[in-house]
């Protein structure tokens, strides 16, 4: 049975990866500054959550020893602030440490979650991506990079956060509408990690993660709408008032960004891919189309049901 070293279980993916490892038998120990965040994580055997600062290289060397595959998951898509810092920090110095410590302790494997099209543009997520693939590359150790376009299901900050916003908002004014995505299922994503545990041929390659389709962003969110059966009116944004729009958000803090400068640079570069990492490995794309009128759906009923009782 594999041990495995989790960093980032708190997140989206790594709800869906605890659960799927677990199935297969491996044992768990997923690592968290705030460990009473995940008390729900207890009902799991073979799953334990340990506290630990993850950025303290002694502390991470000491919480990984004996681990098989180490993972890391951590990323942030928002900074606080207008700078590049906590980008630097999640990224490229968490990255470093991680590397350190796993030579310390004399773990080897790593896979390690990055983005498509990390290392290009301006933004600074892209950038930081981008160099801390270039830290793992050339560590030394047996890397795995998984590289997703935009990671769609339940509980997404995509189809689900667009259908927050509509269901508020008549009119959506939406800057870089035309970018366009191939959003893949975190299920797909969750099965390529798998895989890479399994198989020692995934070492040393870098997967691009995308679904079967590409949509553009106005697509998405009217494709969001027409399954909330709602009627809305979606604006996309001249670039001038999509930088304005963007900037206007850079002074919230992090966790209250609905966008931001910085995702409007990433947004100028297209999250597409010719490669299929998932074909690659075996693993069979899921359209949105199969996935996303079930989790919104429920939403949707949810609604109903309180419009019925408000009555």
């Amino acid at each position: 049975m594999a041990h495995i070293t989790l960093l980032g279980g708190t997140g989206f993916v790594g709800s869906h990866l605890v659960d799927a490892l677990h199935a297969t038998g491996a044992s768990i120990d997923v690592l968290s500054r705030n460990r009473e965040r995940l008390r729900h994580l207890s009902v799991f055997p073979r799953v334990r959550v340990l506290s630990t600062d993850v950025y303290n290289v002694d502390a991470l060397a000491a919480r990984m020893a004996g681990a098989d595959v180490v993972i890391n998951l951590i990323g942030v898509l928002q900074s606080d602030g207008f700078g590049a810092a906590s980008f630097e920090r999640a990224h490229v110095q968490l990255t470093d440490i991680l590397i350190d410590a796993m030579k310390a302790s004399g773990r080897r494997r790593l896979l390690q979650m990055s983005s498509l099209r990390a290392g290009e543009g301006t933004s600074h997520y892209l950038r930081t991506r981008g160099l801390a693939e270039v830290r793992v590359k050339t560590s030394g150790l047996d890397w795995t990079i998984f590289q997703p376009s935009v990671i769609f299901g339940r509980g997404d900050g995509l189809y689900t956060r667009f259908a927050g916003l509509l269901k508020l908002a008549p009119v959506i004014p939406l800057a870089r509408s035309g970018a366009r995505f191939q959003p893949v299922y975190v299920k797909d994503v969750v099965a390529a990690m798998l895989h890479a545990v399994r198989h020692a041929s995934t070492i040393g390659h870098v997967y691009p993660l995308v679904g079967p389709n590409v949509y553009t962003l106005k697509q998405i969110v009217d494709y969001t709408a027409s399954v909330l059966g709602l009627k809305r009116l979606v604006i996309p944004l001249p670039d001038a008032l999509g930088r304005l729009q963007g900037a206007a958000f850079d002074m919230l803090p992090a966790a209250l960004k609905p966008f931001s400068s910085d995702n409007f640079k990433s947004l100028q570069l297209d999250s597409t891919s010719e490669r299929s990492g998932l074909a690659e490995l075996g693993i069979k794309a899921t359209s949105p189309e199969l996935i996303v009128p079930d989790y919104l759906g429920h939403q949707l009923q949810e609604t109903l049901d309180r419009y019925r009782r408000d009555r």
